[in-house]
């Protein structure tokens, strides 16, 4: 196995199964090591197989499957130029090209002489592998079949030039790395700067599901479209009553988009500090990004919102093209205002500052869109939809006088009391 030889994949993570299987099957032949110590170390990268699979919830050829996941996982100048946008030109294709013929030869390799020499069949055990049936704890059922699908794709593949081909379709299709393999991500503070983790288990809202609110989804469609598009967009403040589909509105238009490139990253307030950092990691990348702030909003003792001022727009570097900000408030204006500021500001020389001040973290949000509590007949028409979906049968009367009852004792008038009416009646009749 030649991964001396890698330029390109060089470094993978997750690697030390392969390194080991490289050692294993150059030296198991080699008199100078002990045949007890070789097929230990055998056992311990069947192990390292099985333990990845169980995590990532991979099923086949295990082997094969590992090395596919090293290839989608592994971010460098040719997979990340290719992510989104598919093959390009230049010298170095002839690298990738070097790279691709040695893992070809890694998915050709046959371990049944080492098998028959350290008398063991552990490698065969692995050769079609049957999982439980779930998803992985690090990936989801969605990312486990491609990986699966791309290591049958490999395994077929005639030469170095058509693994290649295949390989870069997937980049192209579905990106590499952590981006590529996950929707949306969170952020955590590492002493080395801010880390983006994927959030691997997501709501898959569609804005289909959202009954209502027509206009602010249209609004929010027509802004996402054109910066998917790499169009001019804005960012965007959806704000209004809460439980009224704000924060799912947002879930909806990464799960609608992600196919085109849309990734998300959730960053909460006091993260605010690290927005210049995340920034940094994901400017160059081919990825749409979208940074979302979810219950926006501040008091009038903090001064977060300053900071937020200047990295959306406002700072002397300018704000990539590829990144956008998303933002949900039940407050329009962001910053809580009282009476006594309108006292203050009657007795300050330069009020109109003072207000200014405070109105101008929205002014930097182009598109606003408001959502608004559904008027009755709105609220009765969300829940006869939702019932509908659930198959849920009783007579409309029947159901719209539970859901009267329900809304008056369970926080009023909204889609979100709408819901959990419904999954009341989901969880109580059959």
């Amino acid at each position: 196995m030649r991964i001396k030889e890698l330029m390109l994949y060089r470094g993978v993570q997750d690697g030390q199964i392969l390194k080991d299987m490289a050692f294993l099957t150059g030296n198991y032949n080699n008199e100078y090591y002990n045949r007890e110590d070789l097929k230990e170390l055998l056992f311990e990268t069947v192990n390292g197989l099985l333990e990845l699979a169980a995590s990532l919830g991979l099923e086949g050829n295990l082997w094969h499957a590992y090395l596919a996941y090293l290839l989608a996982s592994h971010e460098n100048a040719y997979s990340t130029s290719c992510e989104i946008v598919g093959e390009i030109t230049g010298s170095i294709n002839t690298a990738a090209l070097h790279d691709f013929e040695i893992f070809k030869e890694l998915f050709d390799y046959d371990f049944s002489e080492m098998e028959a020499q350290m008398q063991t069949d552990c490698m065969s055990l692995v050769k079609d592998y049957k999982g439980s049936g779930g998803h992985g704890k690090v990936f989801n059922r969605r990312i486990r079949d491609r990986l699966c699908e791309l290591s049958k794709g490999l395994k077929g593949a005639a030469d170095g030039k058509e693994f290649k081909e295949i390989v870069t379709c997937f980049y192209k299709d579905f990106g590499v790395g952590k981006f590529g393999l996950h929707k949306a991500f969170r952020i955590e503070h590492a002493d080395d700067g801010a880390k983006i983790v994927p959030i691997t288990k997501i709501a898959h809202v569609h804005l289909d599901d959202l009954v209502g609110y027509e206009i602010a989804k249209k609004k929010l469609i027509d802004n996402t479209e054109a910066f998917v598009c790499g169009k001019k967009a804005n960012n965007c403040l959806l704000f209004g009553d809460a439980g009224t589909g704000k924060s799912s509105s947002v879930k909806a238009v990464l799960n609608q988009y992600y196919d085109r490139g849309l990734r998300m990253i959730e960053v909460y307030r006091h993260q605010f500090h690290d927005l210049n950092d995340v920034i940094s990691q994901i400017k160059n990348r081919n990825y749409k990004f979208i940074i979302y702030m979810d219950d926006l909003s501040f008091e009038e003792f903090e001064t977060e919102y300053k900071y937020l001022k200047a990295v959306i727009e406002g700072g002397l570097e300018r704000r990539p093209d590829n990144v956008l900000i998303y933002a949900t408030s039940n407050r329009r204006h962001l910053i809580r205002e009282s009476f006594r500021d309108k006292e203050e500001r009657e007795e300050d020389l330069h009020s109109n500052d003072t207000v200014q001040e405070k109105l101008s973290l929205v002014a930097r949000f182009g598109v606003t869109i408001y959502f608004g509590k559904p008027e009755k007949k709105e609220f009765q028409e969300i829940v006869m939809r939702l019932a509908e979906r659930n198959d849920i049968l009783l007579p409309k009367e029947e159901l719209l006088f539970q859901a009267n009852k329900w809304e008056l004792s369970h926080g009023g008038l909204s889609g979100r009391t709408a819901q959990q009416f419904i999954d009341y009646l989901a969880g109580t009749y059959e």
